[in-house]
């Protein structure tokens, strides 16, 4: 049960109320963004909540127990703040929410209702549908290590312990061509041994692309160059002369961590673990 102010309390019983919904919505870059399903600007602790623009909620959800409840929003692109290629650039996934119950003609009176993120995003027609999780969705996460042949840690990480600051597993490159969206070449890769940027990380440092981060799927060494393959198409087109940095890859096997980076003291997987063929193999005479 809810326990409500004595003011908000005493208005939500007078039988004529003035209340609306307000979500402040925090993305992982910290922008924090107000919306309310109010006529007018609502504002308060500092944000200023827009009216109508922003989003629409579904009727909440909730569980006894650890069960996950939730709720989905709805907006169409037609708030300024809400753009159809920050959803693309990942910033809204697993954005904190908060969900207020306002007075709008006096927003001293309000309540915090409920507190979740951002999980599945879907767009159409200009609009787009998200969903809210509660906090119990984080107990579904995975906790602990796992016991595995490949190794558990980031490349680079604490427990890594690889510099990637380095020349040897990095570079500072400029886009020599592309498909506008996809893959790149650079001259600036010449004389890297082929796959070696495989897995790794790809950050644009100038063009449309600025400040955003793409895992690479593919490295191919070529004469002259190198092309890298992305994960996932670019939200803005690449073009020629755009700036990027690149750092290594690893493909967590205990043969890359020795022979690509002389790593094999902090290697973190449990390579001669039996699996399931040392449980159905039978013995045999000699």
């Amino acid at each position: 049960m809810k326990r409500f102010q004595a003011q908000l309390a005493a208005h939500l019983a007078s039988g004529a109320t003035t209340l609306a919904w307000c979500w402040k919505l925090v993305r992982s870059d910290g922008a924090a963004l107000g919306f309310t399903d109010h006529d007018r600007t609502i504002a308060f602790d500092g944000t200023a909540y827009e009216p109508a623009t922003g989003l629409d909620a579904s009727e909440a959800v909730a569980h006894a127990g650890f069960a996950v409840g939730g709720l989905e929003v709805t907006g169409a692109l037609s708030s300024e703040r809400i753009t159809g290629a920050d959803l693309e650039a990942g910033l809204y996934d697993d954005a904190r929410i908060e969900t207020w119950l306002v007075n709008w003609a006096d927003p001293a009176q309000r309540h915090l209702m409920r507190i979740g993120s951002i999980g599945e995003v879907r767009r159409e027609d200009g609009a787009f549908t998200a969903e809210v999780r509660g906090l119990a969705h984080r107990l579904d996460q995975p906790q602990g290590r796992l016991f595995r042949f490949t190794c558990d840690a980031d490349l680079g990480d604490a427990r890594c312990g690889v510099s990637l600051a380095g020349p040897a597993f990095s570079a500072v490159a400029t886009v020599s061509e592309t498909d506008g969206h996809s893959w790149v070449r650079s001259a600036a890769l010449a004389g890297r041994a082929d796959g070696l940027f495989s897995g790794g990380l790809l950050t644009f440092t100038s063009g449309g692309n600025a400040g955003r981060r793409i895992e690479i799927d593919r490295h191919v060494s070529e004469t002259g160059g190198g092309l890298l393959g992305l994960w996932l198409a670019t939200v803005e087109p690449i073009a020629a002369g755009d700036g990027f940095t690149v750092t290594a890859g690893c493909d967590k096997r205990l043969a890359t961590c020795r022979d690509r980076f002389a790593n094999v003291a902090n290697f973190r997987g449990f390579p001669h673990m039996p699996g399931n063929d040392f449980v159905l193999a039978s013995a045999t005479r000699g």
